[in-house]
């Protein structure tokens, strides 16, 4: 049984990625192996590359949106066999002793989720993400893929459409509820298409016209340009929830806060490389709305999601990249070029 893999690894901030060879990890009964199909490019991989966040520990193989083929189970897995189209997240395994753990969101382990890259397993191997051949590591985190959702669309949801769709459930998003949804990019689109899909009614949110055509295409009901105070005004105690994810750094409560009606939320999915800005706790008083957040989505979430998306006919919006064209697929990531998302395939 072999025992590494090729990925393509990335050997230093500002480097090209390099077809490398690497070790899977230490084969555990409690394991799955994917012979990687397709991979969807997140923004969180670009965060990582550059050291963004926080220092990466390179040689680094970035990639949490996976789709693969089951090739390997160990003894104890009996949630997916082999032959079966699986694919993992963000998440890759928790300790599964902690309340979380044992309340359906081992997403927000007590002690650290291990992220599917640039993390540790618990037997202290590095995790190594999707830009590659293979995946092998612990089946909590693996979900099986509905027969009628591709591969291709599937990965794209297992970051980016959790991400919003998790919250959206959670914040109770159905008919009757306004959702204005904030940047209209690879995370905004998710959230037009779920909340839309749910029963919503949603209103596209972003700084300038460009986005206004193809908001409307995507099924947003109105759309608000937020640099105009009078489109602005006009949405006034408009909304239920706001899902925010994207902004600029100019970004203020003062703006956005006053769109939701009393009892309404804010539920934050962004992670910018700067700060927000300082919140006067009057504001949320007097306008009786609360601010929440969200960390991508446990298992048995994403399995949720993706009946969801079998029983909708939902389509991420994508292109496609042979996986040998990673850094070119990077290069145009970084461009703003992605429709929304970017999957790269072997």
């Amino acid at each position: 049984m072999t025992e590494t893999f090729q990925g393509w690894a990335c050997h230093g901030k500002d480097q090209p990625l390099k077809l490398t060879e690497l070790p899977l990890k230490t084969w555990e009964e409690d394991d799955v192996e994917l012979e990687i199909t397709d991979s969807g490019i997140c923004g969180s991989d670009i965060h990582t590359l550059d050291s963004g966040w926080r220092p990466t520990p390179y040689p680094c193989v970035v990639g949490h949106e996976i789709a693969g083929i089951v090739t390997r189970v160990g003894k104890n897995v009996t949630k997916v066999k082999v032959g079966d189209r699986a694919g993992v997240g963000p998440i890759s395994d928790s300790c599964g002793d902690c309340k979380p753990c044992n309340s359906g969101i081992s997403n927000i382990c007590e002690n650290r989720p291990t992220g599917t890259y640039a993390s540790k397993w618990k037997n202290g191997d590095t995790t190594y993400g999707g830009f590659a051949d293979k995946w092998r590591g612990a089946s909590r985190f693996v979900v099986k893929i509905p027969d009628n959702v591709t591969n291709e669309n599937a990965c794209t949801m297992l970051c980016g459409g959790i991400t919003s769709y998790a919250p959206l459930k959670r914040w109770n998003v159905g008919p009757g509820s306004v959702v204005g949804v904030m940047g209209i990019g690879g995370l905004g689109h998710f959230g037009v298409l779920f909340a839309k899909a749910l029963g919503a009614s949603v209103v596209a949110m972003s700084h300038s016209e460009t986005k206004r055509e193809v908001a409307l295409e995507l099924g947003a009901d109105k759309y608000i340009n937020t640099s105009d105070e009078d489109q602005l005004a006009k949405g006034n105690k408009t909304l239920t929830h706001i899902l925010c994810t994207g902004c600029s750094s100019d970004f203020k409560w003062e703006t956005y806060l006053p769109l939701l009606q009393p009892n309404g939320v804010f539920i934050n999915v962004n992670v910018p490389r700067w700060q927000f800005p300082a919140l006067s706790p009057s504001l949320i008083i007097v306008l009786q709305v609360s601010i929440a957040g969200s960390a991508a989505g446990s298992p048995e979430e994403s399995e949720e999601m993706l009946r969801f998306v079998s029983e909708k006919n939902i389509k991420t919006w994508y292109q496609t990249y042979p996986m040998d064209q990673v850094n070119q697929a990077i290069e145009d990531f970084r461009a703003g070029k992605p429709r929304f998302r970017y999957v790269l395939k072997n």
